[in-house]
This record gives C-alpha cells, sequence and structure tokens, in this order.
C-alpha cells in the first residue's frame, strides 16, 4: 500500500497525474494507473475515488492499494562497464545494442537483469525497472546512473525532475547548422500516423529543450560533430530535435532517411559504417541522492563512433602532376598507373572534347565556324588551331576561356568517380597558371634538364625550337612552376628510374594520408577528453 499528502506544488493537478508521478520508474504507465483508480484501489481521505481526472486539494490524503508492484525479473550475468559505485548508485557505460528495461514482449536480456545479477539489493526494489531514474535508446552508448535503493531512487527521481541533472551527448549529424550554438524550443508528441515515432508539433505536445554547439565539422561540412545538452527528458527527443533543424543523426534508421539518400555521394562509405545512430551519452552531472555533491563524470565515445568520423571524413587524395611541356609528365602518371593508382590526362580529356560532338568541338564551329571545323564529320583541327593560336594571343586566351571550364568539370567527375579510392593522380600541364591549386592536395613538380626535354619534343613531337619557345611562353617559367609545387619530382629519364620515382612518391604521399588521419583523430580526441570542461554548455 502507497501514500501520498498532496503537497502545495501538487494543488490542482489530476489524480491520475499525482499518482503515475509517484510510481515513476516502477514501469508503471499512466494508463494503468487510470485502471487503477476506475477500480476503485485508490482512495481520497478514506474515500474510494473512480475519477482519474479529479483536480486535487492541499493536505488531502491519497492511499493507493494496487495489484502487486513487484515483477518477476530473473537475474542474468552480463558484462557490465563500472565507472562509479558506493552503497546508493552506480554509474555504467552502456553499450549499443543493450536496452535499458523491460518492456512489453522483451523480458530478457536488458540492462536491468544484468543489474539484477550484479547488485542483488535491487531485487528488494518494487516494479519493472528496479533503479531505474532514466534511460538511453537501445543503439545510444554513454553514461546511464542506476539507483541502488529506493531513497536513492525517489531523490534522484525528484534531481531530474527538478532538472538538477545536465545530461551532455556527442551526436554526429549530417551536414553543419548554420549557427555554431542554438537552443531549439520545439515541442514534442507521438506522431499522428506512425505510432513508433516521435515528431514536432505546432500545438500541443511537451516541452522540449535541447541546447546544442557545433564542436567540429568535416572540411566539406558533409557532417559534424556536435555536443547538445538536454534541458528535458522525452522519447527521441535529440532524434527529433536534430531532424528538426535539418540535420539529423548519422545511422539513425527512423529520422535521417532522407539525408542518408541525399548523402550517399558525398559519404560513400556511410551505408558500411553505419550500423546505429550515432549517439553518446558524453558527460553526466548530479547531486548525489544523500550528500548533495556534485559529481560529474565524462566518458570518450566507443570505436565505432571514431572510426565513422575516420572514415567519413577521408577524401581521395588528389595529386596533381604539372611540369613544362617534355619533363616527362605522362612518363609518371604511366608509372602511378602501375602502382594501381587511377589517373587522369588533361591532354587526353581535350582530345576528347574535340571530337566529333564533344562540347569542345561544338563550342569551336559555333564561335568560328569552319575554321577549325571543317568537315561536320570530323574532329577539330588541332593544327590550324595551334597556328592560330600562336599568331594571337588574344585567340589563345578566348580558346582557353571557353575550354578550360569544360576540362575541369571532367577532371571534378573523375574525383567523383573514384571517391572510394585513399588517393588519385592527374597530370595538368597549366594546373598552377590556370587556377586549378584548390582541387589539389598535393602537386607534385616534375623536372628534367633542358637538353633532355628538347630532345624529347624535337623526337617525339616533332617540335622545333621556335613551337616549343612559344608553347613555353604561355605557362610560368620553369622556377616559378616548381616553386608553387609541394614537392619537385626528377625525371631521371628512363623507365626504369621513373617506376623508382614512383614508388618513392606513393610512400610520400601514403605518409601525408596517414599523417593527416593523426592529425584529425589528436583534434577530435582533444576535443571531446578535456578532463577540465564541465558537463555544461
Amino acid at each position: 500500500m502507497l501514500r501520498i499528502s498532496v503537497a502545495s506544488s501538487k494543488v490542482g493537478l489530476r489524480l491520475d497525474q499525482v499518482v503515475t508521478d509517484h510510481v515513476t520508474g516502477r514501469g508503471i504507465t499512466r494508463s494503468r494507473v487510470q485502471d487503477w483508480i476506475k477500480a476503485g484501489l485508490v482512495s481520497i481521505d478514506g474515500v474510494p475515488c473512480r475519477r482519474p481526472s479529479r483536480r486535487l486539494y492541499a493536505g488531502e490524503l491519497l492511499q493507493i492499494d494496487p495489484p502487486s508492484l513487484t515483477t518477476a525479473l530473473i537475474p542474468e550475468t552480463g558484462e557490465l562497464d563500472v565507472i562509479f559505485q558506493d552503497n546508493d548508485l552506480v554509474v555504467l557505460n552502456k553499450p549499443a545494442g543493450l536496452v535499458v528495461h523491460p518492456a512489453p514482449g522483451l523480458n530478457a536480456g536488458t540492462l536491468v537483469h544484468r543489474l539484477l545479477g550484479q547488485f542483488p539489493e535491487l531485487q528488494n526494489m518494487d516494479g519493472a525497472r528496479p533503479g531505474i531514474v532514466h534511460r538511453l535508446d537501445k543503439d545510444t552508448t554513454g553514461l546511464i546512473v542506476v539507483a541502488l535503493n529506493e531513497a536513492a531512487r525517489l531523490s534522484m527521481a525528484e534531481d531530474f525532475a527538478a532538472r538538477r541533472v545536465q545530461k551532455t551527448y556527442l551526436a554526429l549529424v549530417y551536414g553543419l547548422p548554420d549557427q555554431e550554438r542554438a537552443l531549439i524550443d520545439a515541442p514534442i508528441d507521438r506522431h499522428t500516423i506512425l505510432k513508433t515515432r516521435m515528431t514536432v508539433v505546432p500545438k500541443g505536445g511537451r516541452q522540449a529543450l535541447s541546447e546544442y554547439r557545433v564542436l567540429w565539422s568535416d572540411p566539406r561540412k558533409r557532417f559534424s560533430l556536435l555536443a547538445v545538452r538536454i534541458q528535458t527528458g522525452r522519447t527521441h527527443q535529440i532524434r527529433v530535435h536534430l531532424q528538426h533543424i535539418g540535420h539529423p543523426l548519422l545511422g539513425d534508421p527512423v529520422y535521417s532517411r532522407v539525408q542518408a539518400h541525399a548523402q550517399r555521394q558525398n559519404l560513400p562509405w556511410a551505408k558500411q559504417l553505419l550500423k546505429r545512430p550515432m549517439l553518446h551519452a558524453w558527460r553526466l552531472a548530479l547531486p548525489h541522492p544523500f550528500t548533495g555533491q556534485n559529481l560529474q563524470f565524462q566518458l570518450s565515445p566507443p570505436r565505432d563512433f571514431w572510426r565513422v568520423m575516420l572514415v567519413c571524413s577521408r577524401q581521395v587524395q588528389r595529386i596533381g602532376l604539372t611540369g613544362l611541356p617534355g619533363c616527362g609528365k605522362s612518363v609518371l602518371l604511366a608509372a602511378l598507373a602501375g602502382t594501381g593508382l587511377p589517373i587522369w590526362n588533361a591532354d587526353a580529356a581535350v582530345r576528347e572534347l574535340y571530337q566529333p560532338g564533344g562540347d569542345g568541338w561544338d563550342l569551336l564551329r559555333r564561335i568560328f565556324g569552319a575554321r577549325f571545323v571543317p568537315d561536320e564529320a570530323g574532329a577539330v583541327d588541332t593544327t590550324a588551331l595551334l597556328a592560330a593560336m600562336r599568331a594571337s594571343s588574344a585567340l589563345r586566351r578566348e580558346v582557353e576561356t571557353m575550354i578550360h571550364p569544360l576540362v575541369a568539370h571532367k577532371l571534378e567527375s573523375f574525383w567523383q568517380d573514384h571517391a572510394r579510392c585513399r588517393a588519385a593522380a592527374a597530370e595538368v600541364p597549366l594546373l598552377v597558371e590556370g587556377g586549378w591549386r584548390s582541387d589539389f592536395d598535393v602537386i607534385a613538380g616534375i623536372y628534367c634538364s633542358h637538353g633532355l626535354r628538347r630532345q624529347w619534343l624535337a623526337v617525339s613531337r616533332g617540335w622545333d625550337q621556335e613551337l616549343q619557345a612559344d608553347v613555353e611562353s604561355w605557362q610560368w617559367s620553369e622556377l616559378d612552376k616548381l616553386r608553387a609545387c609541394d614537392m619537385i619530382v626528377e625525371n631521371p629519364g628512363n623507365l626504369e628510374g621513373a617506376a623508382r620515382r614512383a614508388e618513392a612518391l606513393g610512400r610520400i604521399l601514403q605518409w601525408l594520408r596517414r599523417r593527416k588521419v593523426r592529425r584529425l583523430l589528436r583534434e577530435v580526441m582533444n576535443l571531446v577528453t578535456d578532463k577540465k570542461a564541465k558537463p555544461s554548455l
């Protein structure tokens, strides 16, 4: 039998509401309480009251004589990661995939069952949720506190209700919010059609407050790491609120389906990696139920959280090869292809654009008529075009203005086609002059002796010295060109030497990729393992 004296704070509230609040944490729903009342199991000042909506007055004594609240729970063995423990409470690190307490259709395999196996004193508490004062979703990881006796449970339940407990989560979300920090004040109610889902409602619902701060964002703004502090504890609150602002959790199968489909190309590894919503209970601060001491806990995310961040932030390492004509760019590019690297060649892209029906072919024909495309069924007359460009710098600049954007589009398509690759290489003669620096992560300038370049151009391309000088004049000087590169690779002038250079370059590029990963990991770990940080935002 339970007795409740109606305090001044409860005056005017409904009978079923007050009784439900009193049995919070025992696994008793409000509808079940209403059934008790209608069955005459709740009395006011000794007189049974069968009206759940009856408003209460100060000093009234409620007496509840419900059926047994004790649920037969069978203790189970199972791993528990204990962060802190005393005689009154225990703080745990809950893993993903573990349901906190029993529910209809789920009578085994929960956190509560494991707790009963390790803390038998919980069996002295009533209800199907002994010791539980708050919960985490099945696939949410991190800090959860459990009361070890009824007095501690009641005290902590009151602290949660009075918002004296601070809970901060780490969340990986799609995109980057417009505001670095904001409060989401949006009431939540059950979805009118999909009953297993919650949703933000324009009217009614229960007040829900979530404050977030952006801790880190992927350089391409594809996803971000947020710290989210909840001031209320509604079902699915963080998941619903983040969807409401257009940045749902990565891996949330219920609230992020649209964004997951839209980001499939930007995050090519996400589908294989994301096995759960990326939400982690990071920080927890609460007063001790009896001493009043402020207890603060912080817990770094599990390995899958880090793996998602590292892999999803990965993008193909874009390597650019450039240099003066005849320096051996194509030879080194072919050698890199021999190591398994995808390759792209700007000159080959131009030749494709100049084929009949190609975009470059079409532009030249529409602007210059038959001057460079004399035959509708034939390709661009590159000999006539080169001669015209040598004769007129204005025409050369006009052609470059038309063709370069088309080449750049083909390059971007190449990067997208190889987004899952660790690295890919592109040869672009006018890379630095054309302002394409931002399209590459690493630029290698290819160098060989002046005499060797001249000889190769004369023999392989048939360029005389005058033509060589003209084409070189369209580019930066060799010294300025190499200075604009991240590294210089010397061409030894033979295929065997080029293969060795390609292998050495591959090792350097791999080292750069690993260094980038280490830097990212260190940067983010410093953010989420700050021992001095307080649980508040």
